[in-house]
């Protein structure tokens, strides 16, 4: 065990767990920030993204040892006061289906719309690319990145 701090959602919060432990487990077991889902547990479906220091990152492949002292912001804290807009954007176009990917997904594209204010198509499936949905809402989620890229979340 160790004793490693992180910036949570803006908040300092330390923990004493292995050095090895997934990002992922931390927020959930440790935090209880339940928010971020497990999908597959190797990185390659995106349910589990976070961003650290503003970039997304697969939380279920990333030891916690590698984002200490690094701000880490998960779907509960994307927005401070209400619903950020992709989330509005996301309720406009009725993406979700079955829902268990769409914290992913929201916070792959608030990275991508933190980088790139008014993607492309190709600009967001190539980042969005290795998020998977299994309902195939991928038409939808395209709509409301641009939705929300436009300033028309609600």
């Amino acid at each position: 065990m160790a004793d490693i701090t992180l910036r949570v959602n803006g908040n300092e919060k330390k923990v004493s767990v292995s050095p090895e432990t997934p990002l992922l487990w931390v927020l959930r077991d440790t935090l209880a920030l339940t928010g971020t889902k497990f999908g597959c547990g190797a990185g390659l479906c995106g349910a589990c993204t976070v961003h650290v220091d503003g970039s997304a990152i697969r939380s279920c492949s990333t030891p916690v040892s590698q984002v200490a002292g690094k701000s880490v912001t998960t779907i509960e804290g994307l927005s401070t006061n209400g619903l950020h807009a992709l989330q509005q954007a996301w309720i406009a176009e009725e993406v979700p289906q079955c829902g268990y990917c769409q914290t992913g997904q929201i916070m792959s594209a608030a990275a991508l719309l933190a980088k790139t204010p008014n993607p492309t198509d190709d600009q967001i499936t190539q980042v969005m690319n290795g998020n998977l949905c299994r309902c195939g809402t991928y038409e939808r989620i395209r709509k409301a990145i641009h939705r929300a890229a436009s300033g028309g979340a609600r």
